[in-house]
């Protein structure tokens, strides 16, 4: 038996290289068994990112075809002028800035060579309520939800002006509401078309 295991017999380098081969097998099932029990990776999965809304643009004046039109986020001048049909021939280029960014909304005029451009139109300011008619508003007789319609005048100073009148007693002139904190001479010069005194 010695002389069977011995590796320089060759029956030793025979049985050493079975058991070698055995060995290897059994190895390559296990791995074999591992990666087939093994549970497949879950796919990964990514949300799109949100498409950008697209910026709705009118476009006027000398071009090709004016129009609404909708552009990229990030759309400038070029863009616009490119999706009318570009310039027409009376097109001023010069006093169009090709480079400027645009805005959903935006409206964009390209004159003609002899014309001038119409203001832009822009929303109308926000501004305080003027009073429901003509008539003018007693001061030394209104109530502070009435006085609240004049320009400028809200909740506050409308109470102020009650309380200074019913401390002080009734107003002479519309001059005497400097002396009401929160009324200055710019103040009351928006107040006076819609002011008056009375008994």
């Amino acid at each position: 038996m010695d002389g069977l295991l011995a590796w320089h017999s060759p029956e030793g380098r025979a049985f050493w290289a079975g058991v070698l081969g055995v060995l290897a097998g059994v190895a390559l099932a296990l791995v074999g068994w591992w990666v087939v029990r093994r549970p497949a990776p879950l796919p990964l999965t990514l949300e799109p990112p949100p498409t950008p809304e697209p910026l709705l643009v009118q476009v006027d004046g000398a071009v090709a075809r004016p129009g609404l039109y909708a552009l990229p986020p990030g759309a400038r001048v070029a863009d616009a002028v490119e999706a009318a049909g570009g310039f027409a021939p009376q097109a001023d280029t010069q006093r169009v800035n090709m480079a400027a960014r645009l805005e959903d909304g935006a409206w964009v005029w390209i004159p003609a060579v002899t014309e001038t451009p119409p203001p832009v139109p822009t929303p109308p300011a926000a501004e305080a309520p003027a009073p429901p008619s003509l008539a003018r508003i007693n001061i030394n007789t209104a109530t502070a939800a009435e006085l609240e319609i004049l320009p400028g005048v809200g909740p506050t100073l409308a109470q102020r002006i009650v309380a200074y009148r019913e401390a002080h007693g009734p107003f002479a002139s519309v001059d005497d509401l400097l002396a009401v904190k929160g009324i200055g001479p710019a103040k009351l010069e928006q107040l006076r078309p819609y002011v008056t005194v009375g008994p």
